[in-house]
């Protein structure tokens, strides 16, 4: 995994939870990109945004689509 500064790592998390928030990806129904969540740069730090998802942050359809974990705080 890329190495980042607890700083980056926060950056990054709200940056894909806003985004996934602001397009409606709030289900499995409405699940988006990375991409399509307008995520700058949605294919780097793979490794960072499975972390996400593995700790609850966000989940993942098996297509690769994703959306917001309920109650989570950017």
């Amino acid at each position: 995994m890329a190495i980042f500064t607890a700083a980056a790592m926060t950056f990054r998390k709200g940056m894909i939870i806003r985004g996934l928030r602001d397009c409606g990806a709030n289900s499995p129904e409405t699940a988006k990109t990375l991409k399509e969540a307008d995520v700058i740069n949605p294919d780097g730090f793979p490794e960072y945004t499975e972390s996400l998802v593995q700790s609850g942050v966000i989940n993942k359809t098996k297509d690769g689509r994703y959306w917001v974990a309920k109650r989570q705080h950017s």
